[in-house]
């Protein structure tokens, strides 16, 4: 794969510590993608981001992959932090909630489909390891949010997806919300934290974990972003933790 990249080069990095083994995807969240490319540029700023990927397709290249750029900030996932060392940072060009959040051109979206496969050639990054900026950071973070068409960008094949049975729905039983305390709650939070996100393991349905329910459904369940975790949601997450456990499997066999 040969991708045209646009050299804006930032001054926002420094040295990593170890090889990039995940993906972070972010929205810019302004209103311009000129106006994010300013911003990611600027010393002041002490933001930034190895690439920016414009509506039309176009994909700016800000910071060599070698680097480690300034993009997830306070942020966590499989019980690892300061995740700025281990990943690449791709920003996409988008309004966000603030602003006139919109869907996302398929030019842009096919463009951050060859963006992330050609990461891929070059890196090993693990299926798991492909995830949002409100992935790692539920408490402070919405993008790239529910617009995101994640399930093509897995179809393509980077990143899980589960869609599960109707039947397997039902099974699950009624929702589980905020408030409510118990063994539901513990088993809800111990397979959010396997996923990958920072959850404690309280038994209590507390404000951390709506924030985390609502950043798994806004990258897995988007049709639906409560933060109440319904039979779907939690159908959702028990395929997904059987996909990511058998791509372990595969990658430690060969």
């Amino acid at each position: 794969m040969s991708l045209t990249f646009i050299d804006r080069p930032t001054p926002n990095f420094d040295a990593r510590h170890a090889l990039p083994d995940m993906i972070i995807l972010h929205y810019t969240g302004m209103q311009s993608g000129e106006a994010a490319i300013e911003r990611l540029c600027d010393p002041q700023a002490k933001v930034s981001a190895h690439y920016v990927v414009e509506e039309d397709g176009r994909i700016f290249r800000l910071a060599p992959e070698e680097r480690r750029c300034w993009h997830a900030g306070v942020s966590t996932w499989r019980g690892q932090d300061q995740l700025n060392g281990v990943s690449i940072g791709v920003e996409i060009v988008n309004p966000g909630h603030e602003w006139g959040y919109r869907a996302f051109p398929e030019p842009q979206v096919q463009a951050v489909i060859d963006l992330v496969g050609d990461i891929r050639t070059r890196w090993t990054v693990p299926n798991d390891r492909i995830i949002g900026h409100s992935d790692v950071a539920p408490d402070r973070k919405e993008d790239p949010g529910e617009l995101f068409p994640w399930k093509q960008l897995a179809e393509a094949g980077h990143g899980l997806w589960f869609e599960p049975a109707m039947e397997r729905v039902a099974a699950l039983g009624p929702p589980i919300g905020p408030g409510e305390e118990g063994l539901g709650v513990v088993v809800l939070q111990a397979g959010l934290n396997r996923l990958g996100y920072g959850l404690e393991q309280t038994g209590v349905y507390d404000e951390a974990t709506r924030l985390t329910v609502t950043a798994f459904q806004r990258h897995w369940r988007p049709e639906n972003v409560d933060g109440i975790a319904d039979g779907e949601t939690r159908a959702r997450l028990v395929g997904l933790l059987q996909l990511a456990s058998a791509e372990s499997v595969t990658g430690v066999l060969g």
